[in-house]
């Protein structure tokens, strides 16, 4: 099955819950029936859908079913049960096997009228990207690929914003969840120990000056050995398992970067960006250094002085000009 879709108080999901309960016990293919109000057809069915999604259950006749392992996979009935948000993932989420892109598919959800928190989710992408549709590599089974949709009150100008954000929460999930050390890199990279382990990608529809929807994608490397990147980017890139020698739930990571990501989203009301810039500034190590930026209108090179109010980069050349960058590729000298 490539595709599956969770909505909250289906009978499948309960079906499942009764599972997890009493998982490793026997259970009646009649009880299970009598509970959910079911015919024991329509339980034989519903089990093999979620033996599809990659469920261990063992069935027999005369004794019924038992759940015998829940596997490390972003089984959207996990995210939903692990997470302690309001809208983020607590509407659809539409997980893939294998997709091109997730926020690709988040961006069609959203065109049709999907409400803010929906969440796309793949094991795989054939064509993960990055900005400037860089390729971002996306192995299965192994790391988190993640878009959801928002529907902010804020203009474009608010996009760049909307990255740091992003990053904050993406950076402290993982220092919380995994004992890492993440720094940010302007514009939309997370690092750990000098390598990167996790990028961003915030895409927008805008209807004349305002935001339609914002998809926010985000990829992290969890449990990819070092192998399995390409050759020429290994001493670039890392993941969890890499610096910590040992796998990690990407579930647990993905939860809590969603739980993390709704806190500052929500307080964006009362507080604006400005906690978000604060914290992104010490998350970074890029601030007074020289550095050399290059953009798609030219390269600027000199000391990175300070982040904006509106979240683009200061750097200041050897003559004490200042320019203000959106984005751009940074190297510190």
């Amino acid at each position: 099955m490539n595709k599956t879709t969770l909505r909250t108080a289906l009978p499948q999901n309960i079906l499942l819950d009764v599972l997890k309960q009493n998982q490793g016990k026997w259970i009646s293919g009649e009880a299970l029936a009598r509970r959910l109000s079911m015919t024991r057809s329509a339980i034989w069915k519903k089990v093999g859908i979620l033996k599809e999604e990659g469920y261990e259950i063992e069935s027999i006749p005369h004794r019924g079913y038992r759940l015998i392992n829940i596997p490390d996979l972003l089984l959207a009935q996990e995210i939903h049960d692990g997470l302690q948000t309001s809208v983020l993932g607590k509407r659809d989420i539409h997980r893939y096997v294998s997709t091109d892109s997730t926020n690709n598919r988040a961006k069609e959800l959203a065109a049709y009228g999907a409400a803010e928190g929906a969440l796309v989710i793949a094991e795989e992408q054939a064509h993960g990207r990055g900005r400037l549709d860089r390729p971002w590599f996306s192995p299965g089974g192994e790391n988190i690929y993640a878009s959801f949709i928002l529907r902010p009150s804020l203009p474009p100008s608010a996009a760049s914003r909307m990255v740091l954000l992003t990053a904050v929460a993406a950076a402290e999930a993982l220092m919380e969840t995994t004992g890492l050390r993440a720094t940010l890199k302007w514009p939309n990279d997370i690092l750990v120990s000098g390598r990167k382990i996790a990028g961003i990608l915030v895409e927008m529809s805008v209807e004349m000056d305002a935001v339609d929807y914002m998809i926010v994608g985000l990829g992290i490397n969890v449990n990819s050995p070092a192998e399995r990147f390409p050759r020429n980017s290994r001493n670039k890139i890392t993941s969890v398992l890499m610096e910590t020698g040992k796998p990690f739930s990407r579930v647990h990571l993905l939860t809590r970067f969603l739980e993390l990501f709704e806190e500052r989203y929500i307080a964006l009301a009362t507080a604006g960006f400005e906690p978000v810039i604060t914290r992104w500034k010490t998350l970074t190590d890029i601030m007074g250094k020289q550095a050399t930026v290059r953009t798609l209108s030219g390269s600027y090179t000199g000391v990175i002085t300070d982040m904006d109010q509106d979240g683009f980069l200061i750097i200041r050349n050897d003559q004490g000009a200042a320019t203000r960058l959106f984005s751009g590729d940074i190297t510190v000298t």
